[in-house]
């Protein structure tokens, strides 16, 4: 079995166990992200972008406080002590974090990046923001809540903040924090539906529509 088949079968069972914004579809999606980006990019590595990509969330802050899980897959894969290492560097520039994410230095973790964040915007996004809210008990939205913006990591993290707010706060800013031509040419209409639920939204809530 080949480090791609093997790393799927050990990621899915943790994905398997997460909501509907963090389950194996969103890494199936983000997988295709990546696929398609790595075509405008052909001196990627693509071995290391694809593991990264099945790996990015199986330690993800949001679920768990260890890197148990990442550490234990990448010990059963058929890499180099510089890969495994590539790979942690890679999942690392990955977050948002309130936006005080690392320096994506490769076109590696530039590539993930790209994909998982045009994961979190358009149909898809919203879906999946409205998921994760519904899974912690969150607020559709509160028209109380100010926007925050300059947030530590930890004031990012531990606010339950309404759905909406969510937008305003992480995904409407995704668009101009794409750092590959192709993200960002595929960020472009992903915003904008974005921009047009928000104003459907409001309409509805305002009895316009």
């Amino acid at each position: 079995m080949n480090n791609l088949d093997k790393c799927t079968e050990l990621v899915r069972e943790i994905y398997d166990n997460m909501d509907a914004s963090h389950d194996f579809q969103h890494i199936e999606r983000v997988y295709k992200n990546a696929e398609t980006i790595l075509a405008s990019e052909p001196e990627a590595n693509s071995e290391i972008v694809k593991l990264a990509v099945l790996l990015h969330d199986v330690s993800d802050a949001k679920y768990t406080t260890t890197k148990e899980s990442e550490e234990r897959i990448l010990a059963a894969l058929d890499l180099t002590d510089e890969e495994r290492n590539f790979i942690r560097e890679v999942i690392a520039s990955v977050s948002f974090n309130g936006g005080n994410e690392l320096e994506a230095k490769t076109i590696e973790a530039k590539i993930v990046r790209d994909a998982d964040r045009l994961d979190a915007i358009g149909a898809v996004g919203i879906a999946r923001t409205f998921a994760f809210g519904g899974a912690k008990g969150r607020k559709l939205y509160d028209d109380a809540e100010e926007t925050r913006s300059n947030m530590s990591v930890e004031e990012y993290r531990t606010k339950s903040t309404a759905s909406v707010t969510h937008f305003y706060e992480k995904l409407l800013l995704l668009k101009d924090l794409m750092v590959t031509e192709k993200g960002r040419q595929m960020a472009e209409e992903r915003h904008e539906f974005m921009v047009s639920f928000l104003r459907q939204l409001k309409n509805e809530r305002d009895g316009i529509v």
